[in-house]
């Protein structure tokens, strides 16, 4: 018995933040319903062909759903789609605004209606275009990230992933709810909402002193050593956070106690002139002996390793083929453990609509009349 064995979501979705929180449900044992265009599907599928036939983000994001094709906008569709909401226990959405208020669908008072828009229903930019990286710079991230003069966005779809964290965290909390009162909810939230929520800190740091943080790369603004130190093969990625951290570093590489580097905020003060001491001492050691002297000294420390390593890491011994459209990926489990997980397939296009729509009740000459109709 998995935590949402029973639950239907239906969910009119396509590229990442809802998708990845209906991956979260699904999961957890939810059925996840996607709807999708006939003939194109969510556009996500085809943003690379790195995965079979779909694309890196869409089988990361789309483990375990059933896809269903069909035209919302026509007639017939939408009375299947208001079928399906009839049935559902929570229905997730991040079309346009405009094309969500068109639908004007009839929604029982038990649902839980997600609703996710790029910056919001009202306010000079309800009507703007969003993706992660616009978000990513409205919000000060792309602001804050890179090194000197060099900006850059972050590295991941981060504000899609913080929208669709919130987004499943929120159903969850409606889904208990529920059950204790029977009674729906409306759940509103958008990308820049999202993004605007993770840039707290930065936010209060640049509030409380009166000026961001400096870019300064992989090191961190305002503590140091707190970054990448190079060595003979690579880098080690430094942490020290505390005096004692700190100590145990200037004893294992024979730095005697200097006025310069007496404090957190001096050694940032001095970051130049630290790492180039510290590089002196570290560039005759490979990256390998450098982490084994610095996890003995009880220094934090990592080895700043290419993404293509991730596959092979030690640390990760438990990966699981899904079947994509056109093969096989690996992929990691969920990462909090103490739930069965079995990962379905990763959908292909309206793989799921007979199955579905016979669930619903369609008859074998009701699925070939809508197909005729190009209404799957």
């Amino acid at each position: 018995m998995r935590p949402l064995d029973g639950v239907v979501v239906v969910s009119l979705e396509q590229a990442v933040a809802v998708p990845y929180a209906t991956r979260l449900l699904a999961d957890l044992g939810a059925r996840v319903i996607k709807v999708e265009r006939p003939g194109t599907g969510d556009f996500a599928r085809h943003y690379d062909s790195s995965c079979g036939d779909v694309s890196s983000y869409f089988a990361w994001t789309n483990v375990g759903k059933e896809s269903v094709t069909l035209d919302i906008n026509h007639p017939d569709g939408r009375e299947i789609l208001e079928r399906l909401v009839a049935k559902a226990d929570v229905l997730l959405c991040n079309l346009s605004p405009c094309v969500w208020s068109r639908l004007n669908l009839d929604l029982p008072e038990t649902l839980i209606v997600g609703e996710l828009s790029g910056y919001g229903w009202d306010g000079p930019y309800a009507d703007r275009k969003a993706f992660d990286a616009l978000v990513q710079s409205e919000a000060g991230l792309v602001s804050l990230t890179g090194e000197g003069d060099v900006i850059a966005r972050a590295g991941i779809s981060v504000a899609d992933i913080a929208a669709g964290v919130q987004l499943h965290s929120a159903v969850l909390a409606a889904l208990l709810q529920k059950a204790r009162t029977g009674s729906g909810a409306r759940l509103r939230l958008s990308l820049f909402e999202a993004m605007a929520e993770w840039m707290h800190q930065p936010m209060l740091y640049a509030a409380g002193t009166g000026a961001a943080a400096p870019r300064s790369g992989a090191h961190h603004p305002s503590i140091a050593p707190y970054g990448p130190v190079a060595c003979a093969d690579g880098a080690v990625h430094l942490a020290v956070q505390n005096d004692g951290q700190w100590q145990r570093l200037c004893g294992l590489i024979g730095l005697a106690a200097e006025e310069r580097f007496a404090t957190v905020a001096s050694r940032v003060e001095h970051r130049d002139e630290l790492q180039k001491l510290l590089e002196r001492a570290f560039c005759t050691m490979t990256a390998d002996e450098l982490l084994a002297a610095l996890d003995a000294a009880d220094v934090p420390a990592a080895l700043t390793r290419p993404i293509t390593d991730l596959p092979t890491h030690p640390q990760l011994s438990t990966w699981v083929d899904v079947r994509v459209p056109g093969g096989s990926v690996r992929m990691l489990p969920p990462p909090v453990a103490g739930f069965e997980w079995s990962p379905g397939a990763v959908p292909a296009l309206g793989a799921h609509t007979d199955q579905v729509l016979r669930w619903l009740g369609c008859s074998e000459e009701e699925l070939s009349s809508l197909r005729v109709r190009s209404v799957l």
